[in-house]
């Protein structure tokens, strides 16, 4: 389950704590997409339709906006239906409008612990997690300072769309909420809490925003604090959740494939009977003042490398300001054009930059700051970050080209997010905890129509001194304070407001293996330079999008000896430049055609991943063949690359999942130093990349990249011929690649090893256990072992979840993977999980446990039969996904497949008795040949 500040910022926290890089700021879920296809004629027949159906007894519609339409029941449910045919999954997404902010004194944590506890089940439903992976649902849940949500995708299916709102009914007021179920998932919950406390980012996060609110519940983490969610009081919980989950505090959002008149009357039923509370939600008056003077956080632990931030106050989402805000933020943080990237990236003041807004219910924040290698003046380049902020944009305003560029960038995000059912569903939710699902248009449209001076405007007035929380405090005669925050009327602002009438609805798309291989076109583009392996899947998608692959392979492992780092870095540093495109121009053009563009490889393969709308694939097509044939490799952009690089290792070196990763990749590493398939040690990387130079990408692109072995694979709007058309323009005179020849990875017998690894002041801990595998994809055995580990360790019902993380209640996450090859009997089987160290002699005593009792008792017919049935459920739903879809195409072409193979292997689990997977579950299931990495700070305390 999700915790994190606000679903809006989850991806870009994730990647900062991940020290991934540069993350750039987005509207609600992840980005904000362009302007949906249709006509006035459209939008009127799709309001007039929703006007006339029939309502169900006891529901009133409301507002209707491009395709998502209102509903209130009587007992205050606020329902909204967003029906979309074009994928054949389902979101069902429910929102309950309480979040951290809304706790009492001695309550941190209180919501985010009752999300948890949701899923520990009612008198009908105790295991709410083990009935969704039986039936096949991706479901979570979530929790920020404004909201919780309960989100679910599955294949369409009105039976399993009926159960899941049956469910969501019944939890909403008949959770158990018991003592016992408490006190094991607390373990979770601490495990969780010392997950985030191992990152520094997460932590300075924290620390910031706890100084700059001095009186708001927003300066509290969603987490809570430890001392309050360790001793919290059953009855106490118990009366938060009957106060908050109720009908009239919820949003119940329904999108994706469904039929709307059905399940509107489905949804009357369910929830209709549940009574409106008597109660009244308590009323909140903490209004956080004006900040009126500079504040400074000093964050000191061991491990992990320098970052410096700065924290502003900002206005509540449904204010014009925040929208101009946003683009402010782009302008800012953005890399390479960002400000604050041209101020510290080219002068090694850093590695890299971020900048992102909290958009919430209430007055929020933007931040903004930078990560730094080791040695690198923290205070220098602190000083720099707020420099570029505060004065330098005083100085130097705002052009017309940087605020193009970045609506251009915020609109093909948004683009791409409402082109997907699924993060619609789940995107309304936090335009609905910012105060009304509407906002996710608006605030759209406010981005379209934001003028330079309106940005400036924002930017100047609260990117201050004594806005900031930062750096040192100064005493200030007269000091410059932000605008106090003003009411927003939101019901007048979107009285008459109807949205964008250029809306189009898809038709429906049968994902069946059979349909798929029936409907795809496979043929070989004959070229001068070579032959191109096609896969075209042209069909109706939303948004007109397509997603396509491109694939180059080439050489053999002696041709790449000692090219292990150019083989990445080529591929990573291509799009930073070309012959006739700087970095900005190709991130500009790109963006243009409301695109995105990804190289990326390693050995003897590059990918290139493409995705944008069908009538501008072949462009977008033109500038990734510009890209790949023409890079220049500029020398700054080698160093900025090599700087973060360094960061990433330097952050690893102290991390125990990257320790414990590493440390059995090496043992099981037969290859020499220079071969390509080495795993160096963290201490050879970075002497690697302090050695890398231009003239190593310039040779090993010269050398290796041509046609010869390319195959592509497209899937959504598109037209084919021109497809073809662009591939032949693009590759007919290119030079010919060396000879590929596979890199093979042949099994080994490695003997079973224990690693114990010192990661001293880190408050969680990592379990890694690998066993190799003499097995390929093509064996008779694989399809049973395939659901034996499903059963064993993938699935919310496995037997290690259930035993680890249900019953014993020590790790927040743990599983079990099956790495199988579909070139060579050689694979392997691993077991991980996180844990608070203390608790290391349970997990490993749970696990050893459950690995002897499942061979031993073996799964019995039912566990098998439900297993098959949410494993087909789970295959079924990655069909529906393009981007998935144009992946998995790519795959079969590398090795000779078609869908007649997912069709053959869908057949084959679907006749899988008990017998056969426990015969192969026992033939395979070594624990003693399990070699064994665990990392943490396992000194007493």
């Amino acid at each position: 389950m999700h915790s994190l500040h606000s679903f809006r910022s989850l991806a870009l926290v994730l990647a900062l704590t991940a020290s991934l890089g540069v993350v750039q700021p987005a509207a609600w879920a992840s980005g904000a997409a362009p302007d949906a296809q249709g006509s006035d004629a459209q939008q009127q027949q799709a309001t007039q339709a929703a006007s006339t159906t029939p309502l169900p007894p006891g529901v009133q519609q409301g507002p209707s906006i491009e395709g998502i339409t209102e509903y209130r029941l009587d007992n205050g449910l606020t329902v909204l239906l967003a029906p979309d045919a074009s994928k054949p999954t389902t979101t069902v997404n429910m929102t309950y409008l309480v979040g951290s902010r809304h706790e009492g004194r001695g309550e941190t944590g209180m919501a985010h612990l009752l999300e948890h506890m949701l899923f520990k089940g009612t008198e009908t439903t105790r295991n709410a997690l083990g009935e969704f992976s039986r039936r096949g649902l991706q479901a979570n849940g979530s929790t920020s300072v404004d909201r919780t949500n309960y989100f679910a995708s599955f294949s369409a299916n009105p039976d399993t769309l009926e159960w899941y709102l049956g469910w969501q009914a019944d939890a909403m007021v008949n959770s158990l909420i018991l003592r016992e179920d408490l006190d094991s998932e607390m373990t979770v919950v601490r495990n969780e809490m010392e997950s985030g406390e191992n990152n520094p980012f997460r932590v300075l996060m924290q620390k910031m925003q706890a100084v700059s609110y001095q009186w708001h519940n927003y300066g509290k983490s969603t987490i809570g604090s430890r001392s309050d969610v360790e001793n919290v009081d059953i009855d106490q919980l118990r009366a938060f959740y009957h106060q908050y989950y109720q009908p009239d505090n919820a949003v119940l959002t329904v999108s994706g494939k469904f039929d709307p008149v059905t399940t509107l009357a489905d949804i009357a039923r369910i929830f209709g009977k549940l009574a409106r509370p008597a109660r009244t939600l308590p009323a909140e008056y903490t209004v956080e003042p004006v900040q009126d003077g500079e504040r400074m956080v000093t964050l000191r632990r061991q491990g992990g490398i320098p970052l410096v931030a700065a924290l502003y106050h900002a206005p509540a989402a449904a204010h014009p300001d925040m929208s101009y805000l946003d683009l402010a933020t782009l302008i800012l943080a953005d890399t390479p054009s960002g400000r604050l990237y041209q101020a510290l990236i080219p002068t090694g003041q850093a590695a890299s930059v971020f900048g992102f807004a909290m958009d919430r219910n209430q007055p929020g924040q933007l931040m903004f700051g930078a990560q730094l290698e080791q040695g690198q003046d923290v205070e220098l380049a602190l000083d720099t970050v707020v420099s570029t902020l505060e004065d330098t944009l005083t100085r130097h305003p705002f052009t017309q080209e940087e605020l193009d560029r970045a609506r251009n960038q915020w609109m093909s995000q948004w683009q791409q997010l409402y082109s997907d059912a699924e993060s619609v569903g789940v995107a309304l939710s936090e335009a609905i905890a910012a105060g009304d699902w509407r906002l996710l248009f608006l605030q759209r449209d406010r981005i379209r129509d934001a003028t330079l001076e309106q940005v400036q405007r924002a930017a100047t007035e609260f990117l201050v001194p004594s806005n900031r929380t930062a750096g040192r405090y100064i005493p200030t005669e007269k000091p410059l304070r932000a605008p106090a925050p003003t009411p927003v009327d939101l019901a007048a602002t979107l009285k008459d407001y109807r949205g964008d009438p250029d809306f189009r609805q898809v038709g429906a798309f049968d994902p069946s293996p059979a349909n798929i291989e029936a409907l795809t076109q496979r043929s070989t583009l004959e070229l001068p330079s070579g032959a191109v392996e096609l896969a075209l899947l042209p069909k109706e998608a939303r948004g007109e999008r397509v997603e396509a692959r491109l694939r180059m392979r080439f050489a053999d492992a002696t041709q790449l000896d000692g090219q292990r780092l150019a083989s990445s870095a080529t591929a990573e540093l291509l799009a930073n430049g070309t012959r006739s495109l700087s970095r900005q121009q190709i991130h500009d053009k790109v963006n243009a055609l409301q695109g995105e563009l990804y190289f990326s490889g390693g050995g003897n393969t590059l990918t290139i991943s493409m995705s944008t709308t069908g009538a501008n694939l072949p462009a977008l097509m033109d500038i990734a063949f510009e890209v790949l044939k023409n890079p220049t490799f500029p020398a700054d952009q080698i160093e900025e690359y090599k700087r973060q690089a360094i960061a990433s290792i330097q952050n690893a070196m102290t991390e125990p999942s990257a320790l414990a990763q590493q440390a059995l990749a090496r043992y099981d590493n037969p290859w020499q130093p220079d071969d390509i398939r080495y795993t160096p040690s963290f201490e050879q990387m970075l002497a690697a990349y302090q050695a890398l130079d231009r003239k190593q990408l310039e040779a090993f692109h010269e050398r290796f990249y041509g046609a010869g072995n390319i195959s592509f694979s497209a899937v959504g709007e598109f037209d084919p011929d021109s497809v073809k058309q662009a591939l032949s323009q693009g590759l007919s005179t290119w030079r010919k690649a060396p000879t590929y020849v596979r890199l093979d990875s042949p099994y080994r017998d490695i003997p079973a090893k224990t690693f114990d690894i010192d990661t001293p002041d880190k408050a969680n801990a990592f379990y890694l256990a690998i066993q190799p595998l003499k097995l390929q994809d093509t064996d008779p055995d694989y399809p049973a072992l395939y659901l034996a580990n499903f059963l064993l360790g993938t699935s919310e019902t496995s037997r290690l979840w259930n035993r680890v993380r249900e019953q014993d209640g020590l790790s927040y996450n743990v599983r079990s993977q099956l790495t199988v090859s579909a070139f060579e009997p050689s694979s392997s089987w691993s077991v991980y999980a996180i844990f608070a160290p203390e608790n290391r002699a349970k997990l490993e005593q749970a696990i050893n446990e459950e690995l002897a009792r499942v061979l031993k008792d073996g799964f019995g017919d039912q566990e098998v039969a439900d297993g098959i049935t949410a494993l087909l459920n789970y295959r079924a739903l990655s069909y529906a996904q393009d981007a998935a879809l144009a992946g998995l195409w790519l795959g079969y072409l590398d090795r000779g497949r078609d869908f007649n193979w997912a069709v053959r292997l869908d057949e084959r689990l679907r006749a899988l008795k008990a017998s056969e997977v426990n015969s192969a579950l026992r033939k395979y299931l070594q624990p003693a040949d399990f070699s064994k990495a665990i990392a943490g700070d396992f000194k007493p305390k």
